[in-house]
């Protein structure tokens, strides 16, 4: 069970360790790369979170995943988890570590979901006008596709969310009909 507390200490400590030695940059690109790879393989989720797998396999594994593709500090930081039995939460505490950065860099994280696909031009455009309108310096765009909004869009950051999608729409046009807001109270 992940435990967004702790994940969130181990973060903290990882980042100031960083910050320290001169590594922020580094160690957040790690970051984003163990993210990215425990996002796509639920194995790796799976083997880290097994009570089953021993902790010299475990090591073995990561070192294996990870070789020449993080740095030292991020691979010292793997071996102390494993050594500590905290491996499991490690996907939670590369999310924690790359929302504190982006906490102190000042960037902002806003998922843009649509029924369709956008172009680069398009999504360029709708990152400017969140700036714009939010008077953020910085913002990280990410976006999705969910073809049962039909059409229109939902937007998320900073923990709100503009729905203008055609099928909120209908929604709300649906809830009206079964109030019968259309018909006269007698």
């Amino acid at each position: 069970m992940a435990n967004a507390r702790l994940a969130g200490r181990y973060a903290k400590s990882l980042l100031d360790l960083a910050t320290e030695q001169g590594q922020l940059e580094a160690v957040y690109a790690d970051m984003k790369y163990l993210q990215a790879v425990c996002q796509a393989s639920s194995e790796l989720v799976n083997v880290l979170r097994s009570p089953i797998i021993k902790a010299d396999q475990k090591n073995s594994i990561l070192a294996e995943i990870f070789k020449n593709k993080v740095g030292l500090l991020s691979n010292s930081f793997m071996v102390l988890l494993v050594k500590k039995g905290r491996e499991s939460e490690l996907p939670e505490m590369a999310t924690a570590f790359i929302e504190q950065y982006n906490t102190i860099k000042g960037i902002h994280q806003v998922t843009l979901t649509t029924a369709v696909d956008l172009s680069a031009e398009v999504k360029k455009s709708i990152e400017n006008k969140v700036k714009s309108e939010t008077n953020f310096a910085t913002v990280e765009l990410t976006t999705k596709t969910d073809e049962s909004l039909i059409g229109g869009f939902v937007l998320e950051f900073n923990n709100n969310l503009v729905d203008a999608s055609i099928a909120r729409d209908l929604r709300d046009i649906k809830k009206q009909f079964l109030n019968n807001e259309f018909i006269s109270k007698i």
